[in-house]
């Protein structure tokens, strides 16, 4: 994993900011501008989610610095910015439950930071801006495959919170011509994503419950699907949107696989990696779920050369043997 680059510039002589960067994509992010020269990795994070291990292999880099700071303080975004080529922002509080346990610190991360971000970046002239949308846009739609300028109704205040994300940037890019693009996540795993926690996402929690040998607990039938998207793929897309050239707009893309796994199906493929038999245990559905999720990667593709080359079962299977070595 991680061989082949996804820019065809040398990195040495661009700055890179990574808002979030202790966080599970952020880091996988930050590794790969690493490993592949870049002149400056600069990571603002205030670890309310993110953590200091996932970072710890970069401290001793000549080309990384650590800011320690939260984007809903301007000031700091700024500061952040400041002689700063690119960012990449995936900062933000996740997790559907968690936002309609705590709206307020969800709207105020995740609308309120995103603005910090948009307005010191803006000032501060940066070539571009990529921002971490997500799938939950998509709302009540039905329709499926999800096609970038089809949505629906936001199910919960985690959604309403990064369709705001976008309206706000599609403002800036008609008012001040500072054009972001916009990475509408679909359900992304791999390594590097806690297991532990309450808002912890199905794939890591399904994994430590096959390494433990232990029943997993699945909301609803089992039926729910969602295009689950290997992290590699994420990380593509972040350096293939940094790096489009002659972006004179505003744009959203989907990033995802193009296909669709139930929960069931999915807690099959991760126990039959080592061959285990466990029931899981059925419970009630969550509220703010959506039944289904399948992305078309169409404009992706056609914008940014987007291809999802970690296909589900691939990325489980690398995922899996990464908390058996890593967090165990």
């Amino acid at each position: 994993m991680y061989e082949s680059p996804f820019h065809r510039t040398d990195l040495s002589n661009y700055s890179f900011l990574i808002t979030g960067g202790a966080g599970f994509i952020g880091s996988n992010i930050v590794q790969y501008l690493i490993k592949h020269n870049a002149g400056k990795v600069r990571v603002l994070d205030n670890f309310s989610t993110g953590s200091r291990e996932n970072v710890q292999e970069f401290i001793d880099n000549p080309a990384f610095e650590l800011m320690e700071g939260d984007i809903r303080d301007l000031e700091m975004c700024r500061a952040a910015v400041d002689g700063v080529d690119f960012v990449s922002h995936q900062a933000a509080l996740g997790s559907v439950p968690r936002s309609i346990n705590d709206p307020i610190t969800t709207n105020e991360v995740n609308i309120s930071g995103f603005l910090n971000m948009l307005v010191a970046a803006r000032d501060q002239k940066v070539k571009r801006l990529i921002y971490a949308a997500s799938s939950s846009t998509y709302g009540d739609h039905i329709g499926l495959p999800k096609v970038e300028d089809a949505i629906g109704k936001p199910l919960s205040p985690y959604a309403i919170t990064k369709y705001v994300n976008e309206l706000y940037a599609g403002i800036f890019s008609e008012v001040y011509g500072f054009h972001a693009l916009g990475l509408r996540y679909f359900n992304v795993f791999g390594p590097r994503q806690d297991p532990f926690g309450p808002y912890a996402a199905v794939i890591p929690l399904f994994i430590k419950a096959a390494l433990d040998n232990d029943a997993p607990y699945i909301n609803g039938d089992g039926t729910i699907s969602r295009d689950f998207t290997f992290v590699e793929n994420a990380v593509q897309a972040n350096i293939r949107a940094l790096f489009k050239e002659n972006l004179n707009r505003h744009e959203v893309i989907n990033v995802a696989c193009g296909e669709s796994i139930s929960l069931n199906d999915l807690w099959t493929s991760i126990t039959a990696i080592e061959s285990k038999e466990i029931k899981p245990i059925y419970r009630q559905e969550r509220k703010g779920d959506i039944k289904h999720s399948l992305a078309d990667v169409t404009k992706g593709k056609d914008l940014i050369g987007y291809i999802p080359s970690v296909k589900v079962k691939e990325g489980l299977s690398f995922t899996y043997s990464w908390y058996k070595t890593t967090k165990r």
